[in-house]
């Protein structure tokens, strides 16, 4: 993640500007110019938003001074500090909230993430993340998903060509789809078909997909398509570009997945990382 992009930067102002706007009405009651402070975990997790809180505070204020004593991706405990500020009071509280806010998020999505892939250890298969993210978050919740131990699937539309069920209702069939998508994109676009049924799967991989998406497929019947549908990869005529079919399989409960650690399986992919986890509690607490 660039944090020197002009799109983050210009998320970091809009969040500055949705908090403080013209500025805060409480920073005259203040009598003490300088202070010091720090952040405590009031329980365990995984930290992430190192890079992104050095932002918010730079922005506020190039005064305020900050030590932190934890990286992203980090395990801690609770009551454990996690960073130290010393600067302007009013530019102090001024970052506090909005700081707070982003880094409790981030680190309830990494925690939740850790948990999830610490049931893949042993195991070849690593934990994707989804689409279903918040709108004007999805590069950081996605960086979250990173420095929990998870891989990033598709940023959007526009870096991967996935047929799902709404697209296979509405074309004619899936050769003169993947067809069409061959001839109107860059021939490094990856195709990924989502399949409900083993019919759809094998169509899948005939009509020459790079990915297949095994979506709700229960664990006896996933074994033998795994075999089944690597076979017929290695033998269709389509496969002479991409010779690896990825196999990624969705729709799975996270506390079902021990049933799903399956020979053959390249990606599990949840989206519970960033729709079920809860913020994780930080304090920020003032030193006199």
């Amino acid at each position: 993640m660039d944090l020197n992009s002009p799109k983050i930067s210009r998320i970091i102002d809009d969040w500055i500007e949705e908090d403080i706007g013209k500025g805060d009405l409480t920073s005259s009651a203040l009598t003490t110019k300088m202070g010091k402070a720090h952040w405590i975990a009031k329980e365990e997790g995984v930290f992430c938003g190192v890079s992104i809180v050095e932002k918010i505070f730079k922005k506020i204020d190039k005064k305020i001074k900050y030590n932190f004593f934890i990286n992203d991706g980090e395990k801690f405990v609770k009551d454990q500090k996690l960073l130290e500020l010393y600067g302007p009071t009013s530019s102090l509280l001024a970052s506090e909230r909005i700081s707070l806010n982003i880094s409790m998020h981030l680190s309830g999505i990494s925690t939740h993430t850790k948990k999830i892939v610490d049931l893949l250890e042993g195991t070849n298969i690593n934990l994707a993340d989804t689409r279903k993210t918040t709108p004007g978050l999805r590069i950081f919740e996605k960086y979250a998903f990173q420095c929990g131990g998870g891989v990033n699937h598709r940023m959007g539309l526009y870096d991967a060509a996935m047929i799902k069920e709404n697209h296979i209702a509405w074309t004619d069939n899936l050769n003169n789809a993947v067809k069409k998508i061959r001839l109107n994109t860059p021939f490094t676009t990856h195709i990924i078909i989502e399949a409900e049924n083993m019919n759809q799967a094998k169509d899948a991989v005939l009509a020459g997909a790079d990915s297949i998406l095994l979506d709700e497929f229960n664990p006896e019947l996933l074994k033998n398509a795994i075999k089944e549908l690597r076979e017929i990869s290695k033998k269709s005529s389509k496969r002479t570009i991409r010779n690896n079919l990825l196999i990624e399989i969705s729709g799975i409960k996270p506390n079902e997945i021990s049933k799903y650690l399956i020979d053959g399986v390249d990606l599990i992919s949840t989206s519970s990382s960033i729709t079920k986890s809860n913020w994780i509690d930080f304090s920020m607490r003032y030193i006199n």
